[in-house]
């Protein structure tokens, strides 16, 4: 764990973020490891992987998630991205949401352990989900295709809200089977420290408040 925890600080300074985050970030990896070995929360047991393909992976998006407002990590199994980045945006409200019993146990283990007052865990599917029009963010990483991501989760999108898809290559047959209701905003290339493998950041928003539909 401790070559893990100094990979971490490595990212986090690659990454331009607070030192001070790996300590909770660290704690978090521990946690995670250890209910993975019982639970089977994620199929990556190394915690260097964990690192990597968790963590930094899930805080290389910060660039595009605000600082407030209230953001919906949909389908976000233990805790990704929305536990690291509720901890990386303390002003930002995170919902994260699973319909696995297990994974919303143990993201409400972390939520409790982590003190994240910032966090909330809801167990459910999210189009059983009451909140209409609540979230001004909403993210989802490996959820879904894109079309379905947008389907599902439309009508807890605030006024003036966005869709985020975290993304390994870049989804081009995805992108081209979108209704003709939801904009690209844009295409982001991520780059995760200590991580070659390819990752995209997709940003949308529905047709009336979207400016263009190229992916950039």
């Amino acid at each position: 764990m401790e070559r893990a925890v100094a990979q971490l600080e490595a990212g986090l300074g690659a990454l331009g973020l607070d030192p001070a985050l790996a300590a909770p970030l660290a704690d978090y990896l521990a946690l995670l490891a250890r209910w993975n070995r019982t639970h089977n929360l994620t199929a990556i047991r190394d915690p260097e992987r964990m690192v990597t393909h968790h963590l930094l992976d899930s805080l290389a998006v910060l660039p595009w998630i605000p600082e407030r407002g209230r953001l919906l990590d949909i389908g976000s199994g233990a805790g990704l991205p929305g536990i690291p980045l509720a901890l990386a945006r303390p002003g930002l409200e995170v919902t994260l949401i699973d319909s696995v019993g297990k994974k919303a146990a143990f993201m409400q283990q972390a939520v409790t352990a982590l003190g994240l007052d910032n966090a909330r865990v809801v167990h459910g599917r999210v189009e059983d989900y009451p909140e209409q029009g609540a979230f001004d963010t909403v993210i989802s990483r490996a959820f879904s295709s894109l079309a379905e991501f947008t389907d599902l989760s439309r009508p807890l999108l605030a006024p003036g809200g966005r869709w985020l898809a975290m993304k390994g290559r870049r989804p081009d047959e995805e992108l081209a089977e979108l209704p003709e209701d939801v904009r690209v905003l844009a295409v982001h290339p991520v780059a995760v420290p200590g991580l070659e493998a390819e990752r995209h950041l997709v940003e949308l928003a529905p047709e009336e408040q979207a400016p263009s539909r190229n992916p950039s």
